[in-house]
């Protein structure tokens, strides 16, 4: 799957459209795509990123919260799909520069709204995406 040009779509990011739709979407969404979200909403908030960084993640976060996706996210299961792509795909290129503190906030937050196996798999997933960086 080709991505689309997320820069585009970073005048529709605002924090209360986030949460918004986060809060709308958490459990359909899953552990992997909220923990992803949270990670690049919170390290948004952060001093210890750069400019460049964030206006990467404020063009993914505004296609998250944008209507107008590759794959509407009515579409029962693919709908999301286009979404994850876009979050991992800047999670991949600003991961090592995230602070620690943002990733506990984000599992803090995610431990709200998933059980316990659903966390377990968001920790296989940072292991497994993260392992061959470490």
């Amino acid at each position: 799957m080709e991505l689309p040009d997320f820069m585009s779509y970073a005048d529709k990011f605002s924090p209360k459209g986030f949460v918004e739709k986060i809060s709308r979407i958490a459990k359909r969404a899953g552990a992997k795509l909220v923990y992803a979200a949270l990670v690049l909403f919170y390290t948004l908030q952060s001093d210890e990123v750069s400019m460049k960084d964030k206006a990467i993640i404020v063009g993914a976060l505004g296609y998250l919260i944008s209507p107008l996706d590759v794959l509407p996210d009515a579409i029962p299961i693919v709908g999301l799909t286009d979404d994850l792509s876009v979050l991992v795909y800047v999670i991949n290129k600003i991961w090592f520069d995230v602070p620690d503190e943002v990733k506990v906030r984000a599992k803090e937050k995610l431990s709200e709204w998933f059980d316990e196996d659903e966390l377990a798999e968001v920790d296989e997933f940072v292991a497994e995406r993260f392992k061959e960086q470490q």
